[in-house]
């Protein structure tokens, strides 16, 4: 896993997307171009926390290495050291796999 030097900020994510296995029935090869993206990925970053009304840290429940679900629009795509990424807030996040 390469790291980033990016540091998200509070309750946000960085998100590497993750190829899901696919298998065709009937040989039909799919194009890249006419896929959907995944919506699983990889944490690759995460923030402190976001704060509640009295101002506590609240941590986050995913941490870097953890393999999750989230929304088909979710995030912000991002260039960073020349890989495509996500951020998103935890709450995009619908659960962490396995």
């Amino acid at each position: 896993m390469a790291s980033t030097n990016f540091r998200p900020l509070h309750d946000r994510v960085v998100v590497r997307r993750v190829e899901s296995e696919e298998k065709t029935k009937g040989g039909i090869i799919i194009p890249d171009t006419a896929k959907e993206k995944p919506q699983e990925g990889e944490i690759v970053a995460v923030g402190s926390g976001a704060r509640d009304e009295s101002g506590k840290v609240v941590a986050l429940d995913v941490k870097v290495g953890d393999r999750i679900l989230f929304g088909k629009w979710s995030g912000t795509e991002v260039k960073i050291n020349g890989e495509d990424l996500l951020i998103m807030k935890e709450a995009d996040v619908m659960g962490i796999i396995g």
